[in-house]
């Protein structure tokens, strides 16, 4: 339908199979509960509550006032392009060309570029279920066709290296991957991730490897998939950990021989990430602004710490304790086999909103629901109170 109520005079195919976020129905819900006067305790967003940290802003600022304003290179701003390439070499140990590095408009940006350069119409990758949505259907977007496997807790909800060798078919060219996940906040195995590079490599493809939420790893450092092999291709963004969701900022790392291609892509698709985010993500690497968001990060650390055993008591079946990301997976099949209309229902009757699983996938998504700590102590703990007089 058009905007005006009236039939489009002409609608791609592709629309039929591109789903909407699910979620946003529940937060315009909220939204109106909200106007009306009622108090909503929001774990349905997966959004920092927490505001761009000050150096960052002040960065933006001082670019702003000095008129950097003009388009930058179409591969991103070459000084942000070498930070980054520091910050992997300080970080994980990796030396990773800054040519190899690309500056995006968000990680969807990324995924964009990463996905037109490898599919081909009919083309097919292979991604978990349950798993990010937009993945899906970016790839429905190139003509291309996303088959979800199905995953599990016995495999931390990420696909293996054995999946990989029994689902690559004649027509799959890629398969994504996600460490740390959304929605279960779970990683994947160095070993498992090498085993899956190298299948695919074996195969003529490539592994797409999303590492957003890589910053909020909970417990002990991970490697970064580049450790582990130049082949594959990472995405990732300003988003999650350096809290910059507003300012669309992501990055793309690639193999040497699509650097080219990649380039002649973003030139035309967008010409150069935005230019003021680029120059404000300069400050995000300095050390007062990393002190700053290992202080978010242990902060989400405690908020999970906190919501996992509370979620727990209430009878919310979380076989795993998510080791990144700021999401819990919950079964909540004790009280419902449809978890979307239970989502709607906790929103009317208890005043929490959260997110149903079907936005994920289609494996046992109706028994599912997510909850995502990215709002204060004090607001999951009068969430997980209301559902507790709730459930009672």
């Amino acid at each position: 339908m058009a905007a005006d109520g009236l039939l489009a005079d002409h609608l791609a195919r592709r629309m039929g199979e591109i789903a909407p976020f699910y979620v946003m129905e529940l937060l315009g819900r909220a939204r109106e509960l909200e106007a009306a006067g009622r108090s909503i305790v929001h774990m349905e967003i997966g959004e920092p509550d927490f505001t761009t940290p000050q150096p960052i802003i002040e960065a933006a600022q001082q670019a702003l006032a000095a008129g950097k304003t003009h388009y930058t290179p179409a591969l991103g701003l070459p000084d942000l392009r070498q930070e980054l390439a520091a910050f992997y070499r300080r970080h994980h140990g990796v030396e990773i060309p800054p040519r190899r590095i690309i500056i995006t408009p968000g990680a969807s940006g990324a995924l964009l570029l990463a996905l037109g350069v490898l599919l081909n119409p009919g083309d097919e990758v292979l991604l978990a279920d349950p798993g990010y949505p937009c993945n899906r259907h970016f790839v429905r977007f190139l003509e291309g066709r996303a088959r979800a496997v199905a995953v599990g807790a016995e495999s931390h909800y990420q696909l293996t290296a054995a999946q990989l060798a029994a689902e690559w078919g004649p027509n799959t060219v890629a398969a994504m991957l996600a460490t740390p996940s959304n929605p279960t906040g779970t990683l994947i195995p160095a070993a498992e991730l090498r085993a899956m590079n190298a299948l695919a490599r074996e195969r003529g493809g490539r592994l797409l490897v999303d590492e957003i939420y890589h910053g909020l790893i909970y417990g002990g450092s991970t490697p970064s998939a580049l450790a582990l092999s130049d082949e594959l291709f990472l995405i990732n963004s300003f988003s999650k950990y350096f809290c910059m969701t507003g300012w669309r900022l992501g990055w793309l790392v690639v193999p040497e021989a699509y650097v080219s291609a990649v380039e002649r892509l973003a030139q035309n698709l967008f010409i150069a990430a935005p230019t003021l985010a680029q120059y404000a993500a300069l400050a995000a690497f300095t050390p007062e602004n990393t002190a700053i968001l290992e202080e978010l990060r242990r902060e989400f650390q405690r908020r999970r710490d906190y919501l996992l055993p509370a979620l727990r008591e209430l009878g919310f079946t979380i076989p795993l304790t998510p080791e990144g990301a700021f999401y819990l997976y919950a079964d909540c099949s004790r009280f419902s086999d449809d978890s979307y209309a239970f989502a709607h229902t906790l929103l009317e009757e208890a005043g929490v909103a959260v997110t149903p699983g079907r936005d994920f996938g289609a494996h046992r998504a109706n028994l599912h629901l997510r909850f995502a700590y990215t709002t204060s102590m004090a607001q999951l703990q009068e969430g997980v109170a209301r559902l507790r007089r709730f459930l009672a």
